[in-house]
């Protein structure tokens, strides 16, 4: 009972999160309109720009006093609107050059000269002031483009890979995901969990390549998951889907010129036995954390990656291995276990994991991902993807409404 109550008051804190707009962990934009407003807002409040340029001005102005004709100062402020282009909103831009020019104009209308030195001094500053208003313009709309186009990276990422963390009826899988791609949204890595009349079914898999290239093929993957884990009563049946999926991929991909790809995966099936269905395409075991130790799962049979199976005579079966109530089950991708120190070694997960084993699932991601960045110095070199799974909590059947801060952690520059 109390484990049911808690879970109703955890779902009850994430509505009232997300009905106060608390930001996803994962790092994604709200949304386009909400990164174009962002762009073009100024990084200087109105009255810290005012006061910095009044107290610019009249410093200034006092120098070009003291250095007399040998020295004039004050042009020099045709800078300031450049300046401003690059931390300043457009209006405030504008603002910033009228200023400026006002005073340049006021200096030259006081200062000896010939009326073309007048001429040319105005000139000149004019053209000064425009091009940093025009700077400003640029810098925004391209800002703005780059809004865009990483917000509709957002939208292709949550089409394919679902916000964490999920609650089904067997259970509670909390994620990692980090793309090495610059747009830091969307990769090679894959994964689903899907409820279905047979179970609840897990995939994570690799795609070969990173970033964009890889997406075609992942996505591929990820849409037969969706559907043939509910449609399919055995798993040996949704992997065989999957199969098919990667090799019609592959076929279009052909025509078309680009590269067929494989995926890499790993399929689990939990229906509430106290045990784990699996086949294994090519993937990494995953790792149980039970009792305060960690151990590696021997999974006997390892079959070719996804879209090679007409390469292999040997047709894809289940095994199983136990899942005992209060164990977390830890599966990886590559970029795990081949990230490298700055002596090339590679990350040594089973030794590493064995000392979390009695952290909870969000805490073990949480130092997992710690610790690849202390171990790699931040330097990666292939995406990263882990699923901690453990037993649902009690009365914690149904997809999760989690948007808050034990949500899939994307991280984001």
């Amino acid at each position: 009972m109390a484990q049911k109550r808690a879970s109703k008051q955890t779902r009850k804190q994430t509505q009232t999160r997300k009905q106060r707009g608390v930001r996803h962990r994962s790092g994604a934009a709200p949304g386009p309109d909400a990164g174009t407003a962002s762009v073009s807002r100024s990084r200087i409040g109105n009255w810290t720009l005012f006061g910095g340029l009044v107290l610019l001005t009249v410093l200034v102005v006092f120098l070009d006093i003291r250095t007399g004709n040998d020295l004039r100062v004050v042009p020099l402020l045709v800078v300031v609107p450049a300046l401003a282009s690059v931390y300043c909103s457009l209006r405030q831009t504008i603002w910033v050059a009228v200023w400026i020019t006002t005073v340049v104009v006021g200096f030259r209308a006081g200062a000896d000269g010939t009326f073309w030195d007048f001429l040319f001094g105005i000139g000149f500053a004019v053209l000064a002031c425009a091009l940093g208003v025009a700077a400003c313009a640029a810098r925004i709309r391209h800002a703005t483009e780059m809004a865009r186009l990483r917000s509709a990276a957002v939208t292709l990422q949550r089409q394919i890979l679902r916000p964490l963390p999920v609650v089904t009826g067997h259970v509670l899988a909390h994620g990692l995901y980090e793309p090495i791609e610059e747009d830091r949204f969307v990769g090679g890595d894959i994964y689903e969990v899907v409820e279905s009349p047979y179970g609840t079914r897990v995939i994570i898999g690799d795609v070969q390549g990173k970033g964009l290239a890889a997406i075609g093929a992942g996505f591929a993957a990820i849409a037969a998951f969706r559907e043939a884990a509910i449609r399919e009563p055995t798993l040996t049946g949704v992997v065989e889907a999957l199969e098919d999926a990667v090799v019609r991929h592959n076929v279009f991909s052909a025509q078309t010129g680009e590269a067929e790809r494989f995926v890499t995966a790993l399929v689990l099936g939990f229906d509430g036995s106290g045990r784990v269905e699996a086949v294994n395409c090519g993937h990494l075991p995953p790792r149980l954390l039970h009792d305060g130790r960690a151990s590696a799962v021997t999974l006997h049979r390892t079959y070719v990656p996804l879209g090679l199976a007409g390469l292999s005579r040997e047709s894809r079966a289940t095994e199983s291995f136990a899942f005992p109530p209060g164990a977390t089950l830890l599966v990886v991708t590559d970029g795990v276990t081949e990230a490298r120190d700055t002596a090339g070694a590679f990350y040594p997960l089973d030794e590493r994991v064995g000392a979390w084993a009695g952290r909870g699932p969000s805490e073990l991601l949480d130092a997992l991902h710690g610790d690849l960045e202390d171990f790699s110095g931040g330097v990666r070199r292939d995406d990263i993807a882990a699923l901690a799974l453990s037993h649902a909590p009690v009365g914690g059947g149904g997809r999760s409404e989690t948007t808050g801060e034990d949500a899939l952690r994307v991280v984001a520059v």
